[in-house]
């Protein structure tokens, strides 16, 4: 294999897997969204590649769900079709896990061997391997939380596992734009460096907030915008709840949160749009810039008709996907921003 071919290899398996962690956020998404992320209890790596294959193996999954308080609580009715739905739901979830573990690992450990990847990248990459593994036990973590005392998974687990699927996406997508890139690009001068970086961040953090409305269901109260049912706070909250140790297990004031953090990124983002649209030194950002725009106001309207809709299955899920798009584009803001001399 010639150095061209090598390097497309890598490029394409970057791409491939950078792919795989974006599909696996939004069945991640949905896993939620259909309330199917407690149907399997059991975390079974090797046997559990397999579904159930007879009446026998599907009626004995069903007993275990049955033993857990989100069955006895919440759907006591249900039927071993209705279950098999959300057990389906849940299954694609961990092996599409398993298939981004087999996807990164062998090739990686193969262009290794074969000396293919420049030695610049190889600490990185094994670090996102880590990673991959740290995710599936917190994904674990996460629905143990759900399986005793609770009839829902843990929010503040639920973030943690989003959040490192993002920081996953982020790295790998990171890898990929610097080792297809390796010129610096024409440009009279770069931003501040921390100001797409703070933009990258705050919108990291959002998504993280966005976990805890999930988790709590906080999308399916106050179902108004822009005002709260009539107010700017929620009138079921004080402002003193707002700075209180337990402000994160309130559905209403995370609600708040969320929707005030989408405002912030708003203003400090057209504040970014204006200082490279009035300066010609910064033309080589622009189209990014624009696109990073487009991708905001897209996000903020998807998110406005989640709460106008009370966190309806297609909406929310395509809000999720819009914050893949954001997340993305705003990346490659910071990595060309980078790119200048």
């Amino acid at each position: 294999m010639n150095e061209e071919n090598k390097n497309i290899a890598v490029s394409f398996w970057l791409l491939l897997i950078t792919s795989l962690v974006g599909i696996m956020i939004v069945v991640g998404g949905l896993t939620r969204l259909t309330d199917s992320g407690l149907s399997i209890t059991r975390w079974d790596l090797i046997s559990g590649i397999l579904p159930p294959l007879s009446l026998n193996e599907w009626e004995k999954s069903f007993s275990l769900y049955k033993k857990i308080p989100e069955f006895k609580i919440l759907n006591s009715n249900m039927t071993l079709e209705q279950f098999k739905f959300i057990y389906y739901w849940e299954y694609s979830h961990r092996l599409l896990g398993r298939v981004i573990g087999i996807f990164y690992f062998f090739p990686l450990f193969y262009f290794t061997l074969k000396k293919t990847i420049n030695k610049k990248f190889l600490l990185s990459l094994y670090s996102i391997f880590f990673l991959i593994l740290l995710q599936g036990f917190v994904g674990w973590y996460m629905v143990q939380s759900g399986l005793i005392d609770r009839i829902d998974v843990s929010h503040y687990r639920l973030s943690l596992h989003l959040t490192l699927a993002f920081l996953l996406f982020i790295l790998l997508l990171w890898n990929y734009l610097e080792y297809n890139n390796n010129k610096n690009l024409t440009g009279n001068k770069k931003l501040p460096y921390f100001f797409p970086i703070i933009l990258l961040t705050l919108i990291t953090v959002q998504i993280s907030i966005g976990a805890f409305v999930s988790g709590l269901d906080a999308g399916q109260i106050y179902n108004s915008w822009p005002l709260m049912n009539g107010n700017y706070f929620p009138d079921d909250s004080s402002l003193k709840d707002l700075i209180s140790l337990d402000s994160l297990n309130t559905p209403s004031i995370v609600q708040f949160i969320h929707r005030n953090v989408a405002y912030l990124i708003l203003i400090f983002f057209l504040y970014i749009f204006i200082k490279v649209f009035n300066n010609n030194d910064f033309i080589y950002l622009r189209k990014i810039v624009l696109l990073i725009f487009l991708s905001l106001l897209v996000q903020i309207f998807l998110g406005i008709l989640t709460v106008l809709y009370g966190a309806q299955i297609l909406i929310a899920s395509m809000h999720q996907i819009g914050s893949i798009f954001l997340i993305t584009s705003s990346l490659i803001l910071v990595f060309k921003n980078s790119r200048i001399n």
